[in-house]
């Protein structure tokens, strides 16, 4: 058991299956079953995932429930996916978003 300092979430609650791998700008991460997309990017010290439109300031979850959009993030090419609600699935692909998540896209 590790020390109490060093303990996280699930050493608490035990692991509720086996770790899988979704990749964030290009790294991997790994994910557990049942994990928003904002909780594995935190687990892996991820705190921002998004830039604002107009100055392109840092932004990851706030609420962490859905209501204020600070989360959002392109997952699997689809952009504006609020982070905190999304599940992560293995195999994801999650990329910052840029302002409003639209960029480079014919729209």
């Amino acid at each position: 058991m590790p020390h109490d300092d060093e303990r996280t979430p699930a050493d608490l609650v035990g692991v509720p299956g086996t770790a899988f791998t979704i990749t964030f700008d290009g790294q991997q991460l790994d994910a557990l079953p049942g994990q928003s997309v904002a909780a594995a990017l935190w687990s892996a010290g991820i705190l921002s995932w998004r830039t604002t439109r107009v100055d392109g300031r840092p932004r990851g979850a706030f609420c962490g429930i859905g209501q204020c959009y600070d989360c959002l993030a392109t997952v699997n090419g689809r952009p504006n996916r609020r982070a905190c609600l999304v599940t992560a699935r293995p195999g994801d692909t999650v990329t910052t978003q840029e302002g409003n998540g639209h960029a480079g896209l014919d729209i």
